[in-house]
């Protein structure tokens, strides 16, 4: 099998997306961002200055700036991966937000991990920012945060509903309108991750699914009235009317289109 290389196009600053199939051996080399990867089939052995890394399907693998490795499939058969490239700048905002201390003592400890959770928090990263139509800046930034976080075991205090209810009160009043993380942080003056957390743990799903549902909601309310569905998808915040049809039928297991037909013969 000939190698495939492939690098998808998105305009998320800081990062850059890898997906690859190759037999091909590495040499010694380095980067200058930090690399988080997924093996999604075969298996590749490595060396750097964190030792001996073997790594299979479903394994996460790490390296930091200027660490210098190489690459090697084990087996006959290539190996598969996925892998993001983060600027140190990036990685030191976000750091900063989950209070693991300055650049300098952000690394990532171990070169591979095998973490299902890991794993899904990488899953929704890569989605979120190589799909066709990326996902909403609040949705990068939080599975960002959800990542980081399990890669420097970060844990925060929970807070509790009254601290919440700001941020919750401006995805309620205005869901078509883009927020950032930073923004419904700073409502409830805690970090980010903070947010995220105590916000899933409390309300049961992270800000971002919750914004998704006070959409679908709005959109549902304006299908009801008569309005179009594609100016329904607009006005209640989705990107255009394929993205409102996912999420519309996802949820509530019945196309806009459908549901806007039956309607008509009530």
């Amino acid at each position: 099998m000939p190698s495939q290389f492939s690098m998808p196009s998105f305009s998320v600053p800081g990062i850059e997306a890898v997906i690859a199939t190759t037999r091909h051996s590495y040499p010694k080399h380095f980067h200058t961002q930090f690399g988080i990867g997924l093996i999604i089939s075969g298996a590749q052995k490595s060396l750097s200055g964190r030792g001996l890394v073997e790594a299979g399907s479903g394994d996460i693998i790490t390296v930091n700036p200027g660490e210098v490795h190489d690459g090697r499939p084990m087996g006959e058969g290539p190996r598969s991966w996925r892998m993001l490239y983060l600027e140190p700048e990036l990685i030191a905002q976000a750091t900063s937000e989950l209070g693991t201390g300055k650049l300098s003592g952000s690394e990532f400890s171990l070169p591979v991990l095998s973490d299902n959770r890991v794993a899904s928090c990488f899953h929704s990263l890569f989605s979120c920012i190589t799909q066709p139509q990326p996902g909403s800046p609040l949705a990068q930034e939080q599975s960002l945060f959800l990542l980081l976080a399990r890669l420097f075991h970060h844990r925060e205090p929970m807070v509790t509903m009254p601290t919440l209810r700001l941020a919750q009160q401006r995805l309620d009043d205005d869901p078509a309108t883009p927020v950032s993380l930073g923004e419904l942080s700073q409502l409830c003056g805690i970090s980010c991750y903070q947010l995220i957390r105590s916000f899933q743990q409390t309300i049961g799903i992270t800000p971002h699914a919750y914004l998704i549902q006070r959409r679908i909601q709005l959109a549902r309310r304006l299908i009801a009235n008569g309005t179009s569905l594609a100016e329904s998808a607009v006005a209640a915040g989705f990107a255009d009317q394929s993205h409102m049809t996912r999420q519309f039928t996802r949820t509530l297991g019945i196309s806009p289109g459908l549901y806007a037909r039956r309607l008509r013969q009530c």
